[in-house]
């Protein structure tokens, strides 16, 4: 038998969540001030464009909105069908979200961020984007990993200053919790630097970090089983 592995899994939530800070940024940087990852700013951002705030958009906010949910509600039947392995959920999202990141990447190809022209790829990659962060939130929600929703950090920073030892707590998780944090700000960071050159650079590059996180869970199962 081989020695014990170290659980993957949390590793391939703060690969995910930097994916996270990269879509953010092409979303609300080149997609029309939408998010299609953090569903709590989009709803903010959809009651902003019904009250008639300039610079925003309904159809953009609602599409978004719309794509996530159906995203999450085709993983709930997936889920269904998958069972009680949490590693075997992670590993069919990882694929899913690749695929549409991916497919997303291939469809920004030749969109235009300042004229947001042609519209019908500005909308392909809201629905493409928003449909794999819907799959993957859905997923996430299931694994239930502390401190790891890969798309939020408001429990996170929360958790780091009520934890605080002034504050009277152990702060028993503060390293995952910093990572999480690190880990979303880089991504967003990358991201707005590569917007400018194409969506297609932080969409590929997106994409291709969560293969990796697909490939080292993979081979983390297979040492396992040896």
């Amino acid at each position: 038998m081989s020695p014990a592995v170290r659980d993957p899994l949390p590793a391939a939530l703060l690969v995910l969540t930097f994916v996270t800070g990269l879509v953010d940024a092409v979303s609300f940087l080149g997609l029309g001030r939408i998010f299609t990852a953090n569903m709590t700013g989009n709803v903010v951002f959809l009651a902003f464009a019904v009250a008639g705030t300039p610079g925003l958009s309904i159809a953009r906010s609602l599409t978004s909105l719309l794509a996530f949910l159906a995203g999450a509600a085709l993983e709930g039947r997936i889920g269904t069908v998958l069972g009680p392995d949490r590693r075997q959920w992670l590993l069919v999202a990882a694929a899913a979200e690749a695929g549409l990141l991916l497919a997303a990447a291939i469809v920004s190809v030749g969109f235009d961020v300042g004229s947001a022209s042609p519209p019908g790829r500005l909308y392909g990659v809201i629905v493409l984007t928003a449909l794999a962060m819907g799959f993957r939130n859905a997923t996430v929600r299931q694994l239930a990993v502390p401190d790891l929703t890969t798309t939020v950090l408001t429990l996170t920073l929360t958790a780091v200053a009520a934890d605080f030892g002034l504050a009277g707590g152990r702060n028993t998780r503060l390293s995952r919790r910093i990572a999480a944090v690190a880990a979303m700000f880089a991504g967003a960071a990358l991201g707005a630097l590569l917007v400018p050159e194409g969506l297609h650079w932080p969409l590929v590059v997106s994409g291709a970090c969560v293969v990796v996180a697909i490939v080292a869970c993979r081979r983390s199962a297979a040492t396992e089983s040896v």
